[in-house]
């Protein structure tokens, strides 16, 4: 089953910080946002673009700034076809596997869906509690076991849904922002003069 009987309001992150077949980052998630709305996934809420530093395996080793912004909408796909069409957008893009935290073209992230924790409680908990940071399933995780620890990821997340509250932590954006602040994980994050492009058809 690809669609559900109704829509459902659901929140993706957006990330890259290579240039694409479109352009530079901001462009190139402008242009997932068209093709996210042609496949059924329609922009309700975008953020403001950010610019955050790049991790590396090697701390020492240099990598372009990340390009990131993230986005409300809704869609009547299950979260299967979501992650699915996601993954193809991606790959459209130029995304390619590679090294864990390797640079890359687009990165698009399933944060939440509705109100869902997939697949279960219990391994989401035990994801989250993960000392791996890749450690994510093949099927979609929702709502994404790392977003509380990114402040790349709440940044623009705070633009879109700041009273948005986690399922199984019970905060809301502000309060994990404010959180993730306190312990550093915003430094060097920084709100770009030019906003996200993005021209509903």
């Amino acid at each position: 089953m690809e669609n559900c009987d109704q829509n459902i309001e659901v929140l993706l992150a957006f990330g890259g910080n290579l240039p694409s077949s479109v352009g530079a980052p901001g462009a190139t998630i402008g242009a997932a946002l068209e093709a996210l709305a042609s496949r059924g996934i329609k922009p309700l809420v975008l953020s403001s673009l950010y610019s955050s530093p790049a991790v590396t395996l090697d701390d020492g080793a240099y990598a372009p700034e990340y390009t990131n912004a993230a986005g409300l909408f809704s869609t009547s796909h299950t979260p299967e076809k979501l992650l699915k069409v996601t993954q193809e957008i991606e790959g459209a893009f130029g995304r390619t596997a590679g090294a864990r935290w390797s640079a890359r073209t687009l990165d698009i992230d399933l944060l939440a869906y509705g109100g869902a924790v997939l697949p279960r409680r219990d391994v989401w908990v035990s994801l989250e509690a993960s000392d791996d940071p890749a450690a994510i399933l093949a099927e979609p995780v929702v709502p994404h076991p790392r977003l509380h620890k990114r402040g790349f990821v709440l940044k623009p997340l705070y633009d879109v849904a700041p009273l948005w509250r986690h399922p199984v932590l019970g905060h809301t954006v502000s309060a994990m922002l404010q959180g993730a602040e306190n312990s550093g994980l915003c430094a060097g994050i920084e709100k770009l003069a030019r906003p996200l492009v993005y021209q509903a058809k």
